[in-house]
């Protein structure tokens, strides 16, 4: 085969990758992320809005990829006491936690591509939060119209102090687990 035919073909081929690979928004209206703070002698949970977000997926691939989290939608579901709840929404705006003034959002950006088989795949990239970025891998199904993970993330990589023992010595029941829980439902618009 002469130079001319297989350059021919070698684009030809990048063409066809290029056409087979495509880009899906997050539909941010079904899409559910559900935290979970957990402390001695009990926990809370609510929910947090993802702003926005896209996937690049070709085949059995995600190529890319980038979630923003809106740090100010972040709420409360098991205080029914709204002057608690409402205490606690402000405590985790806060710069004690998320300084949601100054990191008004939080992002995960996909830093390889993954493969999936038989629906499942290992998904790395990087997360930032308050500003401080850290590598994170974690496992990923898909399921129906988007994706489906679990998340633990250690705050006090990101500087999330408050209660933390990582920080704190003598805090005695007042501690407050460093790993956080993020249960996510992602979904793809068409």
């Amino acid at each position: 085969m002469n130079k001319l035919k297989f350059f021919s073909l070698l684009f030809l081929a990048s063409t066809i990758t290029v056409s087979a690979q495509k880009k899906y928004e997050i539909n941010t209206e079904k899409s559910v992320v559900k935290w979970t703070g957990n402390k001695i002698g009990g926990s809370h949970n609510g929910l947090i809005k993802i702003k926005s977000g896209y996937f690049e997926v070709k085949k059995d691939f995600i190529t890319s990829g980038s979630v923003e989290i809106d740090m100010n939608s972040i709420s409360n579901l098991d205080l029914k006491d709204a002057t608690y709840n409402k205490q606690l929404i402000s405590h985790l705006k806060s710069e004690d936690f998320f300084g949601v003034d100054k990191y008004p959002t939080a992002t995960f950006k996909v830093n390889k591509p993954i493969k999936f088989a038989n629906g499942k795949a290992t998904l790395s990239g990087v997360i930032t939060i308050k500003g401080k970025s850290e590598n994170i891998t974690f496992d990923i199904a898909q399921s129906g119209e988007g994706y489906s993970t679990q998340l633990k993330v250690d705050r006090s990589k990101f500087d999330v102090r408050y209660g933390s023992k990582s920080f704190f010595d003598n805090l005695g029941d007042k501690v407050i687990d460093d790993i956080f829980i993020l249960d996510i439902q992602i979904v793809l618009k068409d």
